[in-house]
């Protein structure tokens, strides 16, 4: 399995409003934008910082931690998005336009930038950053548009060229600034551990499943030892058992890479060609302040096109029972 890569600096774009980003992150998940939606912002950043003549910078990992959210659902107990009614075509009928689903959010964006030029001059430095806060605000984010604010501090650098303790004392510090927040991280483990326990006790039972236990609350009847009549019904999500999700993860090839421009209506005719499907597994958010070092922070992309995998990792890691202890929001 691949890491994060180096990088020297982390660039903060703290507290982004964005409203109408796209809430439905595959073809099974809903309810956060999906993380490689973040991976192309940040290639997205790349190519227009270049084109901005700001040459030298390498953008190469993101994270993400939530603010506020606020998906545009009915509140009722089976939710439907809201939607807006389509123009009618000249037969007076909707026309058949598929609207996504939509999610308003105030998020804090760290990009890792391999950035050799950095650290020569503070003010430069600064002015480097709020040129790059100001490209990202007329971008979109997963769909959505940011909107101006000057609630927050601008965008600032964190400096990860100094020996492992001081690398570590600022991330200490600004984790603390990302508060209050929830960040998304891969537990890609817990997947793993339900799928033994399925299989342990059904030979039969697939990854699928694993992901579908974990993917929901499952209930059943406890009938009382002194009373079957006065039993409760329980859940196995019990209290501190922490807030995991099921996300996408990237796409999986169906399908040998097709030459570019052998494809009819391929929106690239000059790249090569690829169908594929989503991949999922299991998230967790968590707050900043329980991560050990931005690498437990960052996603970054993984190819491996001779298995048809392209996916977006993280290397979040249990290092103990007390670490995996989160409070339940339940």
């Amino acid at each position: 399995m691949s890491h994060c890569p180096d990088f020297s600096h982390l660039l903060v774009l703290p507290h982004l409003r964005v409203q109408n980003a796209n809430a439905i992150s595959g073809p099974l998940t809903h309810g956060f934008p999906a993380m490689s939606a973040f991976l192309g912002l940040m290639w997205a950043l790349q190519r227009k910082a270049a084109a901005a003549g700001l040459h030298g910078l390498d953008f190469r990992a993101v994270g993400v931690v939530c603010h506020r959210h606020q998906e545009q659902v009915s509140d009722a107990y089976i939710k439907t998005f809201h939607l807006t009614r389509n123009p009618i075509g000249k037969d007076g009928k909707t026309a058949a336009i598929v609207e996504e689903g939509r999610i308003h959010l105030e998020i804090s964006l760290i990009f890792a930038v391999h950035a050799p030029g950095l650290g020569l001059n503070a003010e430069r430095d600064q002015a480097l950053a709020e040129q790059l806060q100001a490209i990202v605000q007329q971008m979109r984010i997963a769909g959505g548009s940011v909107l101006p604010s000057r609630r927050h501090p601008p965008a600032y650098w964190l400096a990860m060229t100094g020996d492992a303790q001081g690398r570590q004392q600022i991330f200490d510090h600004a984790r603390m600034r990302l508060l209050p927040g929830f960040a998304l991280v891969s537990r890609d483990d817990l997947l793993a551990e339900e799928l033994a326990r399925q299989q342990a006790e059904s030979p039969s039972a697939t990854v699928l499943d694993a992901w579908l236990a974990r993917a929901r609350r499952n209930w059943r009847y406890v009938p009382d030892a002194n009373a079957p009549e006065k039993g409760s019904w329980q859940h196995d999500r019990p209290a501190g058992s922490g807030w995991v999700v099921p996300i996408p993860v990237g796409y999986g090839a169906l399908t040998p890479l097709q030459a570019a421009g052998s494809v009819a209506h391929a929106r690239d005719v000059d790249t090569p060609f690829c169908f594929v499907e989503s991949l999922y597994s299991l998230g967790q958010w968590i707050g900043p302040h329980r991560l050990h070092s931005p690498e437990q922070l960052l996603w970054y992309p993984e190819h491996q096109p001779e298995h048809g995998l392209y996916r977006c990792r993280n290397d979040y890691a249990v290092t103990s029972d007390e670490d995996d202890e989160i409070e339940s929001i339940f």
